[in-house]
């Protein structure tokens, strides 16, 4: 993996991160209003935008350190030929559900941004999310590529 693609996956990693402490803060705000009959309206709301959020922002990262499912025990039985085609077909088929995916997702949030579809409390638009989201996946894509032609990333 590149340098570059190495500081766009800190920048999302740290950006998720952000968004997991202000999930934090905003669940603890709303727990402490609650004691005071006072619950802050849209946390199912803003919990569910920054979960997505944070997932496609930190998914980069477990794929940069290999540290997504993998399920070795079956490949580790064949010959390390065989374990490399079979890692290569994985990765096609990966960029194929990914790229899929986040073209989906783009055409999903262009479509909620025509019909301006919002989120019922906080009259948030759903359409900036999922763009990151598709970001997100279109990322995974290039990293599938990177790691495909790196020989030295050939072990997953």
């Amino acid at each position: 993996m590149t340098d570059f693609l190495k500081k766009i996956t800190r920048i999302q990693l740290t950006l998720g991160g952000c968004f997991l402490i202000l999930m934090i803060c905003v669940t603890c705000a709303n727990i402490l209003f609650r004691q005071f009959g006072m619950p802050l309206r849209g946390t199912f709301e803003v919990m569910g935008f920054m979960g997505a959020l944070i997932f496609a922002l930190a998914f980069g990262y477990s794929l940069e350190k290999k540290e997504h499912i993998y399920v070795s025990i079956l490949f580790d039985l064949f010959p390390p030929k065989v374990q490399r085609a079979a890692r290569r077909i994985n990765a096609l088929l990966g960029m194929v559900f990914f790229s899929l995916l986040s073209f989906q997702l783009v055409k999903n949030a262009l479509n909620l941004k025509a019909v301006e579809e919002v989120s019922e409390t906080l009259r948030i638009p759903y359409y900036p999310v999922i763009l990151v989201l598709a970001f997100g996946t279109a990322y995974i894509v290039l990293l599938i590529v990177c790691e495909l032609f790196n020989p030295s990333g050939d072990k997953s």
